[in-house]
């Protein structure tokens, strides 16, 4: 049973996500600290925990929470991810009330800035799926309430630091949430449609999600390019807008390319993380 009840939680908090919401994190940390002291405070280790695991469960399971009927009709809900019925939806409703303890706790922990921030992030979290608001549901609203996966990195930099990160590097992370987020819900169009969902592929239709995809990575690349003064390892970034390309142009199956996106994903933001690194931590490679 204890076995079976931690499966369950690690398929509700989507463990091949994980780094979703805890990479940026430890990105924006990363981006704000000033030497090798800055990991050894204990909130750095705190939050890191904390943007794992507890606000992954409560990410995603928000969203399987509030999505029962449109789940019931997809059929990734039967092997990848978990679909939920009757009283698993009551134990859900538990670890979410557990998981939202444990932020409220933190908080009394925050000065204010650090509360708007982690806050924004509890909002977008619970919000892009619950009613009213329900952001997921509203065409263009679903991919820009996306940005809570950027809030624990801009929340990362300014407990690091105590500022906020530069105007372009937000710019970067919204674009690049917003396209990952549209990407993801292509496959998802016929079931969001049979469920009456209006999310922006349902509205502008697949080829042009798939555009606008292309569109929004590519100008990621683009910033990631000029951010970084050319750096040759910055080019990597051009990966991206090739995955819709992929679809578009030479026609590989979306389903296959969408789970190959959390290995791309971990791949160049564990390289940023480790450039970040040796550019101001520990200069492994100093002229590189």
């Amino acid at each position: 049973m204890a076995l079976e009840a931690v499966q369950k939680v690690l398929k509700v908090s989507r463990f091949r996500f994980w780094i979703y919401v805890a990479g940026p994190y430890v990105v924006g940390y990363t981006l704000g600290a000033t030497g090798f002291s800055d990991f050894l405070r204990p909130e750095y280790y705190i939050y890191l925990i904390y943007f794992f695991i507890p606000a992954n469960i409560l990410v995603y399971g928000v969203n399987d929470y509030f999505d029962v009927e449109t789940d019931a009709l997809n059929p990734k809900k039967s092997s990848k991810e978990v679909r939920i019925v009757g009283r698993d939806r009551v134990r859900l409703r538990r670890l979410l009330l557990g998981v939202l303890g444990i932020s409220f706790a933190l908080m009394l922990f925050q000065d204010n800035v650090a509360r708007i921030l982690f806050g924004g992030f509890l909002f977008l979290s619970i919000f892009y799926s619950a009613p009213p608001l329900r952001f997921k549901s509203k065409p263009f609203l679903d991919f820009a309430s996306n940005y809570l996966y950027i809030m624990p990195g801009v929340f990362g930099h300014y407990i690091a630091s105590g500022s906020l990160p530069d105007t372009l590097i937000l710019l970067a992370g919204f674009l690049h949430i917003s396209a990952m987020h549209i990407f993801s819900a292509v496959p998802d169009i016929e079931f969001d449609l049979a469920a009456g969902i209006k999310t922006t592929p349902v509205v502008i239709g697949r080829k042009n999600a798939l555009i606008l995809v292309t569109v929004f990575w590519a100008g990621l690349a683009y910033l990631a390019i000029i951010l970084t003064g050319f750096h040759p390892l910055s080019f990597l970034a051009l990966i991206y807008p090739m995955v819709p390309l992929s679809v578009l142009v030479f026609g590989r199956d979306i389903n296959r390319v969408y789970w190959s996106l959390p290995y791309i994903n971990t791949s160049l933001g564990g390289l940023l993380w480790l450039g970040l690194v040796n550019h101001k931590i520990i200069p492994f490679f100093p002229n590189f």
